[in-house]
């Protein structure tokens, strides 16, 4: 009987992915590119950042499809790729901030800032956008099981796998979050 690649398991998709079959790649991006898109996004806030975030994570995924074993999930593995990319993203932000701000004054307008121009408003008047920035405000350990559990949809089990940390430890993540966003959004979650 011959199947047709919605069909397929992960673990028979990747294998196919491991011979270089591009149809294989296309529908693990069929599967995966909108959870990932929104995982990236949920952590870094911006939009644009997160289309090339989902493309780096996307390509660093192929290159290691070789290591990926079929034993979980690979929706857990792509996630925790996601998520390497975000933190390494945001180190490089730091590194790059840090320097824009060394530089001396007449050499600044050269070098482009994180940071919104200061002419330009933002006005959150949405309740979505006020949830969104409180969950951006959260440190990056509380933020990473929120989304995963809450706006992901991971099981606190699934949760703990990417992030590779205990169940007992991502319940407490979430616990903590939840506490802060309470406190941020007025009780109003």
């Amino acid at each position: 009987m011959n199947r047709t690649l919605d069909q397929l398991s992960d673990g028979e998709l990747a294998a196919r992915a491991k011979s270089h079959d591009q149809l294989a790649y296309r529908e693990f991006l069929r599967r995966y590119k909108a959870p990932v898109f929104r995982l990236i996004r949920s952590t870094v806030g911006s939009e644009t950042e997160a289309l090339d975030l989902t493309q780096e994570t996307f390509v660093a995924a192929f290159q290691a499809i070789g290591r990926y074993d079929g034993v979980r999930p690979f929706r857990v593995w792509i996630a925790r790729i996601a998520l390497n990319k975000c933190r390494d993203w945001a180190r490089r932000r730091k590194v790059r901030a840090f320097f824009a701000s060394a530089l001396p004054l007449e050499s600044a307008n050269h070098v482009a800032s994180d940071t919104p121009a200061p002419d330009r408003s933002v006005i959150e008047a949405d309740e979505l956008s006020r949830v969104r920035t409180a969950i951006a405000a959260l440190p990056v350990k509380l933020r990473e099981a929120i989304v995963l559990c809450g706006v992901e949809e991971m099981s606190q089990q699934e949760a703990a796998n990417v992030l590779g940390v205990t169940v007992k430890t991502v319940e407490t993540r979430l616990y903590r979050a939840r506490q802060r966003l309470r406190a941020v959004l007025g009780g109003s979650e």
